[in-house]
């Protein structure tokens, strides 16, 4: 029973496959290795063949024993009559093991019927004739049930075929579902961090996708001076550059699960709350911010000794976004349109070497666990109205 248990957790192929093997060797855990090994029916036919030895030993040794020299011999009755019935309690316990995979009582009530007789008679009124019927009747039990072994086997083989005949019905349908899964897995792998994407593909929410407006926090930052310095050095030197940046920070994107809507040259575009949600995706942004801004001054250090001077800037904005999926076959891009994305941009433009400007709704969003200084209102290009803007001091809990 604990085998088919665990059979019914296993994935269907190995389940089929346990309960097949399941007619080829009984399930035992506290019988002789003998017992064990022995094929599926095979206990009841040695119990029996044991008995009915036992039962004509007398008859056996006198045909055979002035073969062997072998003469006079004696058997205990009463030893005898014991090993009868031993051996046939045997062969019955072998009929109940097996119904344990069949679950066709008639053998073993058969098997039972059999004991009755012979011990009846060896214990009350021996007679050759009950002794016989019980024999034929216990033989009679272990064909049946090896019969119907072979029977419930024969079912569970055919049933196999029949899933497999089903599988390869569909095996052309699954391989297409299948390649298309991996294909959006792999569209998907390149605006969003690994995790983000096989979590969207595992719960078939790839709908997320489709163009809808959410409230975002939107993050844009890129290199100071990067445009005068690669005009400086040469060009393997500025694709070495940029290859060790985006390699930094594309890293610190997947782990704090952000969405790349954007990636060109030294700039950066990435926002949270969409397609997957956040609680607070202020917070996320700036934490992201944060560690971007370390990440880059460990990368910074090394062109630093070179004499390559230039510096890291970030915008972080919140507010309702427009997202969905644009471009062309064979090149989709992810991303978020409106307001709040022109303002995160146009943020980190603004923002100085080191810095971290947010507006004042991203900032309202944060405010009891973050400290700021004001910058004042900036004229931003594509802004009718000067925006208030904040440097981020730092953190105070929450990171």
């Amino acid at each position: 029973m604990q085998q088919r248990d665990a059979a019914s957790q296993q994935t269907p192929a190995k389940a089929r496959s346990a309960r097949l093997q399941d007619f080829g060797q009984a399930p035992v855990s506290s019988d002789s290795l003998l017992v064990k090994k022995l094929p599926f029916g095979s206990l009841a036919f040695l119990g029996a063949g044991l008995s009915l030895i036992t039962c004509y030993a007398t008859v056996i040794v006198s045909l055979t024993g002035p073969l062997f020299g072998i003469s006079g011999f004696e058997f205990n009755p009463h030893l005898q009559a014991v090993m009868m019935w031993v051996f046939v309690l045997l062969a019955v316990l072998g009929l109940a093991r097996d119904r344990r995979h069949h679950q066709n009582s008639l053998p073993l009530s058969v098997g039972g019927a059999a004991f009755a007789l012979i011990v009846g008679t060896l214990y009350t009124f021996y007679d050759d004739r009950i002794v016989i019927l019980g024999y034929v009747l216990l033989v009679a039990a272990a064909f049946l049930n090896q019969n119907t072994m072979l029977v419930r086997l024969n079912e569970a083989v055919q049933n196999q075929a029949r899933e497999l005949v089903e599988l390869n019905d569909t095996l052309e349908q699954r391989v297409e579902r299948q390649v298309t899964e991996i294909e959006g897995l792999a569209r998907l792998k390149r605006f969003l961090g690994p995790e983000v994407a096989n979590l969207v593909t595992s719960a078939g929410k790839e709908s997320l996708l489709d163009s809808h407006r959410r409230y975002i926090a939107c993050l844009f930052c890129d290199i100071r001076d990067f445009t005068r310095l690669s005009e400086s050095i040469e060009p393997e030197e500025v694709m070495e550059i940029l290859q060790t940046y985006h390699e930094q920070l594309g890293r610190l994107v997947a782990q704090r699960r952000g969405t790349i809507g954007y990636r060109a040259g030294d700039g950066l575009m990435v926002f949270f709350n969409d397609p997957i949600p956040c609680e607070a995706p202020v917070l996320e942004a700036v934490r992201l911010a944060i560690e971007m801004r370390d990440a880059f001054a460990g990368v910074h250090e090394s062109w630093d000794k070179l004499g390559y001077r230039f510096g890291f800037g970030v915008g972080v904005a919140s507010g309702y976004a427009t997202l969905g999926v644009v471009g062309f076959e064979g090149r989709f891009d992810y991303t978020a349109i409106g307001n709040v994305v022109n303002l995160a941009a146009r943020l980190c433009d603004r923002a100085e070497d080191g810095q971290i400007l947010i507006d004042r709704r991203a900032r309202a969003d944060i405010e009891d666990c973050a400290e700021f200084t004001p910058v004042g209102a900036l004229d931003l290009k594509g802004f009718a109205r000067p925006i208030d803007a904040y440097k981020l001091r730092r953190l105070t809990h929450g990171n």
